[in-house]
């Protein structure tokens, strides 16, 4: 997300230059390799990167996945009762159960007790590496290993996690681990809106600073506003079309209405000249990327939320939901719903791998620091992961123009491409967040895969719409803290 500040010298494709905030020495990469490294994960890393830092985030990714999917599976009612014929789950052999239970009384392991258990162990054991890798700054540490070695002994500690939650009772389980769940969900929700308006306002600084020195970069500028807010606009039109009906649908109406109203003041907003005042590098670039995604987050809820359900010549009649507007029996669709969450989890990942090089970038506290970032020199991908020093204050000084620059190995294999400890942490509340929110958030107890696809439920909606307003709070605050904060520290008349 964040760009470099170059600095001219000798070599014009590497070099180093001083950040502000307390960021040190950064590579500077070619341009190709901008735009080639844009997303979690750089296909044109070092072999030694590759195999060891990359290597072992695609591992856990995969394996969060994999826990993801056979959550998917377990929840899945169809699936239970096709593969193990059992119309009310899978039941614990009764001699295992009498023996860990001391009666006839065990957990099902299938629904939303086993989705609980699986993300138990898998949150346990990402919590778990986030604690003993806190402070680690280099790769060769004995440490790093633990991250990026021992893949067999990692998998089978995963395995016994998982299986230890298995052998919990429910009325041990299920009163704690809801809540701390719910704690876990909500937070990286709030997680993922710090990104979202960091990277909004971080491309549109960076693309501002450009604006100022070259005309190209204003057409850019120009034609990313008109594309964001083109897009938000198609989908607000599309959502009127098949989330309302004439005969009902009043609260998607009324949300849908009230969402735009939103996008709207804060586009107002982003341009007043008593906000660029105080802000000069806000603007509609900015306001374009919200507003855009305040459409997908209503998206997400309106496809989340149970359908309606009227009266219309003696016959029950549903609607609010795409393909059921019509007058006559209709047939629950489940891929708009897949859609959603398939763009819901990318999302998910995103948020792990970027919260995660940031955390390595601007230390500790880099929810605030992201914000308070200035570039000096525009690029086409600032999102770009780059090689920096740690955050202690050695070798902070940038390294002078005539001085060899050393390979892009050599700095790699002296600093964390991302900050290991940030990055299993960041994956602990995603599986917690992943497990509320298949198991419908307050309403688990009679959670099915199917039902969450195809008929949704209202806690989950409610969720969801308030993620979309605290992510309009949260760019309203970003917009209005200097204006309050310059009234607040000038004298009184």
């Amino acid at each position: 997300m964040m760009g470099a500040k170059d600095i001219t010298g000798r070599s014009t494709t590497q070099g180093f230059a001083q950040q502000h905030g307390g960021v040190s020495d950064v590579v500077v990469k070619t341009p190709f390799y901008q735009v080639s490294c844009c997303g979690p994960v750089s296909w044109t890393s070092g072999c030694h990167s590759l195999t060891e830092s990359t290597c072992s985030r695609l591992f856990y990714i995969l394996l969060h996945m994999g826990a993801s999917a056979i959550c998917c599976l377990l929840l899945s009612k169809t699936v239970v009762e096709r593969v193990w014929g059992k119309a009310h789950g899978i039941q614990m052999p009764s001699v295992l159960c009498a023996h860990l239970f001391g009666n006839s009384d065990c957990p099902v392991l299938s629904g939303s007790g086993a989705v609980y258990r699986v993300c138990a162990g898998t949150a346990t054991f990402h919590l778990l590496q986030a604690v003993l890798l806190v402070r680690l700054h280099s790769p060769t540490s004995p440490r790093a290993q633990l991250h990026n070695s021992f893949w067999s002994l990692k998998l089978l500690f995963l395995l016994g996690l998982c299986t230890a939650a298995f052998c919990i009772p429910d009325e041990h389980l299920f009163p704690a681990w809801h809540y701390i769940g719910i704690c876990g969900g909500f937070t990286f929700i709030l997680l993922q809106l710090v990104l979202i308006t960091a990277f909004a306002q971080s491309w549109n600084k960076n693309w501002q600073t450009g604006a100022a020195q070259d005309c190209s970069w204003f057409l850019g500028v120009l034609l990313a506003t008109l594309g964001f807010y083109s897009m938000a606009g198609v989908g607000a039109v599309l959502l009127f079309h098949h989330y309302t009906h004439p005969d009902g649908c009043l609260l998607n109406k009324m949300l849908l209405s009230l969402h735009l109203c939103f996008c709207g003041l804060l586009s107002l907003l982003s341009i007043a000249p008593c906000i660029r005042l105080r802000q000069p590098n806000s603007g509609l670039l900015q306001a374009s990327i919200i507003s855009c995604y305040i459409m997908y987050l209503t998206f997400s809820a309106l496809s989340s939320r149970p359908p309606e359900t009227i009266i219309f010549q003696g016959q029950n009649h549903t609607l609010c939901l795409p393909g059921q507007n019509k007058m006559e029996p209709q047939i629950p669709d489940a891929s708009v719903a897949v859609f959603s969450a398939s763009i819901m989890y990318a999302c998910v990942l995103f948020a792990c791998n970027e919260a995660s090089y940031l955390a390595q970038l601007f230390g500790p506290l880099w929810i605030i620091k992201v914000y308070k970032y200035e570039f000096q020199k525009p690029s086409v991908c600032f999102c770009c992961p780059q090689t920096v020093e740690p955050e202690d204050g050695q070798g902070s000084r940038a390294r002078p123009a005539d001085q060899e620059t050393p390979p892009a190995a050599q700095v790699q294999s002296q600093h964390l491409s991302y900050s290991y400890s940030g990055f299993h942490f960041a994956f602990f509340l995603a599986s917690l967040y992943v497990m509320v929110t298949l198991t419908n958030w307050f309403s688990y107890e009679e959670a099915e895969l199917e039902k969450t696809f195809t008929k949704g439920s209202w806690a989950t909606f409610w969720v969801k719409v308030a993620s979309c307003w605290a992510c309009v709070l949260l760019y309203l605050g970003l917009l209005l803290a200097p204006l309050l904060a310059h009234h607040s520290e000038s004298p009184p008349p």
